[in-house]
């Protein structure tokens, strides 16, 4: 990093929580917890945007919404309403919740990032933690 790149070198409050997470450039950044957002882990999502998230927080409502009418339609022919369709009725909605939930944090992360001048994680989230070590070399014990 280059002396006049935003938020290098500085000093965060004491016992704030920070995550050494490789950049979207492949350079190592400490973030702090806010502005990962779910990128790039929690449940290994492979959608790395707010938006992208928010198109499936979509699909999940249409599946929702074909849902109740699975459950519904019997009634309008006069027979018992389909109770299987409960099931896909509660997953569906848990899952519109989860996926709105992850693309409102995405959401907010980025907004934050933006506002601090930080750089934006990479989708993968992995750490070579060799790069940790100074003066190791990273071929060292390799075939």
């Amino acid at each position: 990093m280059t002396p006049s790149t935003p938020n290098t070198r500085r000093p965060w409050p004491a016992g704030e929580k920070r995550v050494l997470r490789k950049t979207s450039t492949g350079e190592l950044h400490s973030y702090p917890a806010d502005e990962i957002g779910f990128t790039p882990g929690r449940g290994h999502a492979q959608v790395s945007t707010w938006w992208g998230m928010g198109v499936l927080t979509l699909v999940m409502v249409l599946l929702l919404a074909a849902g109740v009418w699975l459950f519904q339609r019997p009634l309008w022919e006069g027979d018992t309403p389909d109770w299987g369709a409960l099931w896909l009725i509660g997953f569906v909605s848990l899952m519109s919740l989860y996926t709105f939930k992850l693309a409102r944090d995405e959401y907010k992360a980025t907004q934050l990032r933006k506002l601090r001048g930080s750089p934006k994680p990479s989708s993968s989230g992995s750490v070579d933690i060799n790069l940790l070590e100074l003066g190791q070399d990273r071929t060292e014990g390799q075939p």
